[in-house]
């Protein structure tokens, strides 16, 4: 019989402006959401100062909740190089304090995100919202539209756990054979 698994995890939506997180907890197949809310950073602001803002702010985060596992999105390169330069740099922002705390990192796109919540991967921020409240039993949509997504990227993490594992074992092995060498 397979272990009952108990544990926190942190989803991250990041963005320079708006950098979503949300905290939810797994008691074998329920989930409940611990809390959620958004980092926010004054566009007016010098780069670094909200790039700080950022990390200290999950850091925090991390701290209160103490999540052991991090589901993040990755960067969707549309046509805005720009806005995805500056979206890299805010999860990177956000993925130090995680890797400080040594959280064990699933990295999603935005289709594997939405499709783990709404089962398709070009669902609209609506119906993630929408989702999200039902899945975790929420008494209305989380808001904003970042916190809804963090939270659908720590779903995500749990739905794909078993892929996350695999990965790592596999990565794993090839450091060890390529240390043989």
């Amino acid at each position: 019989m397979a272990e009952r698994v108990c544990r926190t995890i942190l989803g991250i939506d990041p963005g320079l402006a708006h950098t979503g997180w949300g905290v939810v907890y797994q008691d074998g197949p329920r989930m409940s959401c611990v809390a959620y809310g958004c980092v926010t950073t004054q566009t007016d602001a010098p780069l670094e100062q909200r790039l700080l803002k950022i990390s200290q702010q999950i850091s925090a985060v991390i701290e209160r909740f103490n999540p052991t596992c991090l589901g993040i999105e990755t960067v969707w390169f549309g046509e805005n190089i720009t806005a995805a330069f500056a979206t890299g740099q805010a999860r990177g922002a956000a993925l130090v304090p995680c890797a400080a705390a040594g959280l064990l990192v699933g990295e999603f796109t935005p289709n594997q995100i939405k499709a783990s919540v709404v089962g398709q991967g070009h669902a609209t921020k609506d119906q993630v919202q929408y989702m999200v409240q039902h899945l975790l039993s929420l008494p209305e949509p989380p808001k904003p539209d970042h916190a809804a997504d963090a939270l659908a990227a720590a779903i995500c993490f749990i739905t794909h756990d078993g892929q996350i594992h695999v990965q790592q074992r596999y990565e794993q092995a090839v450091s060890r054979a390529m240390g043989a060498r």
